[in-house]
């Protein structure tokens, strides 16, 4: 009973948030999306702090190794909030955000992916060869917008997701499924409470992206929710 109270308790900060996030919705719902943005920026740039000043320590090199790469995930999705539809930050890229968006999340599910592979020993495992690698994706992604401007558009005017945004999204759910698979053959690898709150994480993502797949307009109750679903996915 005492354990249950205790969990009862570590979510009721995350429930008033929520409550107070719906609110501010009412005024604004740019005002909400930047503020759902800005908390799991905090949380992305928090889990690479904490992987790379423990990377001595950490043993388990999967988690290294997605701490790691949440520096860039946490980098898109500020990028994201900036270019979101009525920011005004970036004129020229009117639907920058939805772009964007489909980046980060191209690069949390493959980074969700390809952590399995980096099942080695701790000490074959190097840190600054990761950040290179995702430094050097991250660079050709914003490169592929900003400059060659050859990334699919993502959102028209009056017509709502384009083909290519939403097939994105069914991609990255796939992957997302393929790594909830690969985490439950590999679940001795980790602690049970770890193992278990990355399932969830992973399974929160998973409706998040689906609810992205069903928005008409960047402001509507769906969007909104998929927010939801991904607030709670960082939490």
């Amino acid at each position: 009973m005492k354990y249950t109270q205790r969990k009862i308790l570590d979510s009721i900060p995350l429930i008033v948030a929520l409550v107070l996030l719906y609110f501010t919705s009412l005024y604004s719902y740019l005002l909400f999306h930047t503020l759902a943005e800005i908390f799991s920026i905090v949380i992305a740039f928090t889990v690479f702090i904490l992987a790379w000043n423990s990377r001595k320590y950490i043993q388990n090199s999967y988690i290294l190794f997605v701490g790691l790469a949440y520096l860039f995930i946490a980098f898109l999705d500020l990028l994201h909030t900036l270019g979101y539809t009525g920011m005004t930050i970036f004129p020229e890229y009117p639907y920058l955000g939805n772009q964007i968006w489909v980046g980060a999340r191209y690069m949390e599910s493959l980074t969700l992916l390809f952590g399995f592979l980096f099942f080695i020993e701790r000490e074959d495992f190097k840190p600054g060869t990761v950040l290179i690698i995702y430094t050097f994706s991250t660079l050709l992604f914003l490169l592929s917008i900003f400059y060659w401007r050859i990334f699919p558009a993502c959102y028209i005017e009056g017509i709502g997701q384009t083909r290519f945004k939403i097939i994105s999204e069914y991609i990255i759910i796939s992957i997302l499924l393929v790594s909830l698979i690969l985490l439950y053959r590999n679940r001795k690898r980790f602690s049970n409470k770890v193992f278990l709150l990355i399932i969830v994480s992973i399974a929160c993502t998973i409706i998040s992206e689906l609810s992205f797949t069903l928005y008409i307009s960047n402001y509507d109750f769906v969007n909104m929710l998929g927010h939801y679903f991904k607030i709670v996915s960082f939490y």
